[in-house]
Formats: C-alpha cells, structure tokens, sequence
C-alpha cells in the first residue's frame, strides 16, 4: 500500500472524505488551518460542500443541520473556537445528532499563543456546554492513528447518535509523517430514521433538545445516561506497554505519550522498571485498566501538557491505591524525556528516604 507524507492536519481532512463526509464548515484559526484549506480544494472535487462561515458559531450550528438531516457532517478548529461552538455541541448531544468535531488544541487560556497544549481536557470529556451530557472523545497520538481515528469517529457517531471529538494539538496537527489509508469494510450501522429528510408518505420526524413538559427531560436525560453507560462498556479504547512488571507506571495521551515512549526506551537509565498507559478514548476513559495497575506499582506518574487535568480523572480510578504524581507543562510548554526522568528520578528517591525514615 503506498504511503503519503501528510500532516495530522491534512490527513483529518482526506480521511474524512474518505469516510463519507461530504458537508464541512469551519472557520480559520492557527494551529488547524491545514485542514480548513485542505477541504477547500478538495470537498468541490468530491461534489461535497465547503462553508467557510462567518464566524465559529456559524459553522458549529451548520453542522447542526446537515446532521439532522442524515449527512456525514465535521467542523474542526482550535481552542478559542472550540469554546464558541459549546452551546451547539450541548445542542448537538441533547438532539442525539451524529458529527464530528476536531480540536487541534493551542495554549491558553484566553487567546493565548498557537503552540501545542493540551489543556482543553477538561472541556472535552466534562462537557463543556450545559447539561449532564458526553461527546466521545479521541485522542491520536501520530498522524497515522490521525487517520485512524477520524474514520472511525463517523462510524461510532452515527453507531450511537453522538458527538465524536478528535482532541489533537499543535503538535500532531502540524507534524508531518507518512500515512496509510486503509480501505475498511462498512460496519453495520443502524438506518438513520429519524432524520429530517422530508415526510412525505410516513410520520414526521423531530429533531430537538427542547422538553419543556415537566417530566420529559428528566426521562430523556435518563435515556441518554443509559446509552452512555453503553459506550463506557464498549468503546474504551488504550495502548499499554511493559505494565505487567512495571514499579512505576506512566499515563499520558497525544505528544505527551510519544514524550514517555522515549522514557521507557531510555528506561534501563532508571532505578526502575517503567511502564505506560496511553489512553485512546478520553471519554470514556480506561479506568478499569488504571485501577487494575494502580493495585500492583508503587506509584502513578501523569505527564500533560497543562497544569493538571487528566490526572484527576486518573486519581478517581485509583481511589487511594498507589500515590499518583504529576509532571506538566503550560502555556505551549513541551515537556521532554529528560524532564520526566528527572521527575521519575525525584519521585524514586523521595520514596526511599521515606522508607527509610519509617524503619
């Protein structure tokens, strides 16, 4: 199979293509303006659509139509412009409408700078519109699982009625490296149904997030927790290396995990054996794999790019069973493996003193 050189920018966009997508709308914003570009040029070639729209709001509620529809529709921009678009991804989830959605994260907050973070965790597996609501969540970790993923993503929207939110950085948005595209074979998917294609010879078909008879919401919510509790049963998704001998293991996702890899392969300068998760699926998150690792190493060492965010959610899968630390770094600050291990090195000695100390 031939390969391409491609950035994680540009490849989002032609796997999307390749998936069906066939309705984009975005607005430009550095760093995932590759991608906007690149579906210019190609959407017109495919007999797709291409919006650039007035603003990041614009291009959000687009999306909103295209998907009540029935369309394969996807939006991608950067930090800033993910804020813009959360009322209409709350939206999007309350109306069970599939899209895809990429966020190729900068620093911040506020405007910030454009290089590579990744302190929009909280945003994307919290919810960041209102409402008690998910959106699935990726997170690649090279421009191929780029690829990877983003055909995916069309296929686990539609699958469960859902947002799906590609959650990259400037880093893997930028980068360029060589890339299959493989072919897959369709997945059974169920029919789209209840889009608004028009009612002409059967039952009219509504598309809304709006319950205003008291009762209804509550109902509705309960429906969506249940279809949640679905995806978390079945859609988790992690890489884990060298954990079963493990004395402390690593956990980070996107260019923080390629970061780590490099721990590891420099490991045998340690005075430890090192492992790593790597979670795929942000939401759901693997907190079963963690808690399971968290009951056999001395300790858990979360590396991000940003103060510390994903680490409370793996805090919460350990419940108290080994210690977990921290190493990140903000504001487009990269870590390095040489920081880590001097975090790894740190966190090996203050361990021993205090075993020596308690004997």
């Amino acid at each position: 199979m031939m390969k391409r050189l491609l950035t994680g920018n540009e490849v989002a966009a032609e796997i999307a293509i390749q998936a069906g997508c066939r309705y984009y709308y975005g607005y430009p914003i550095t760093p995932q303006n590759e991608l906007i570009n690149y579906m210019a040029v190609r959407m017109p070639q495919v007999g797709g659509t291409f919006i650039q729209a007035e603003s990041e709001i614009a291009a959000i509620n687009m999306v909103y139509g295209s998907a009540a529809a029935g369309a394969r529709t996807m939006t991608s921009s950067s930090s800033p412009g993910i804020s813009l678009k959360q009322e209409a991804i709350s939206y999007l989830a309350g109306s069970e409408l599939p899209c895809v959605i990429v966020n190729i994260q900068r620093g911040g907050p506020g405007l910030g700078d454009i290089s590579a973070s990744q302190a929009d965790y909280f945003q994307a597996v919290k919810g960041g519109g209102h409402g008690d609501y998910h959106v699935i969540v990726l997170a690649p970790a090279s421009v191929q699982e780029m690829a990877d993923l983003v055909y995916d993503a069309f296929d686990l929207a539609d699958k469960y009625r859902n947002p799906v939110l590609i959650l990259g950085d400037a880093q893997i948005g930028q980068l360029m490296e060589p890339v299959e595209f493989h072919k897959k074979q369709k997945k059974d998917l169920p029919p789209k149904d209840w889009a608004l294609t028009g009612a002409e010879g059967r039952k009219r078909n509504i598309v809304k997030s709006f319950y205003p008879i008291k009762g209804q919401l509550e109902e509705f919510n309960a429906h969506l927790q249940r279809k949640y509790r679905t995806i978390e049963e079945h859609e988790v998704r992690y890489e884990s290396i060298d954990t079963d001998d493990a004395d402390v293991v690593l956990i980070a996702y996107g260019t923080s995990a390629r970061i780590c890899k490099e721990v590891i392969r420099k490991s045998s300068q340690l005075e430890c054996n090192v492992g790593l998760i790597r979670p795929i699926t942000l939401w759901p998150f693997p907190k079963e794999c963690i808690r399971t690792v968290s009951e056999k190493v001395q300790c858990i060492l979360t590396v991000e790019m940003s103060a510390g965010q994903m680490v409370e959610d793996v805090r919460l899968a350990v419940e108290g069973r080994c210690p977990v630390h921290f190493y990140g770094r903000t504001g487009g600050g990269v870590p390095t493996s040489l920081e880590v291990m001097k975090k790894l090195t740190d966190i090996i000695s203050d361990s021993r003193s205090v075993s020596v100390a308690s004997h």
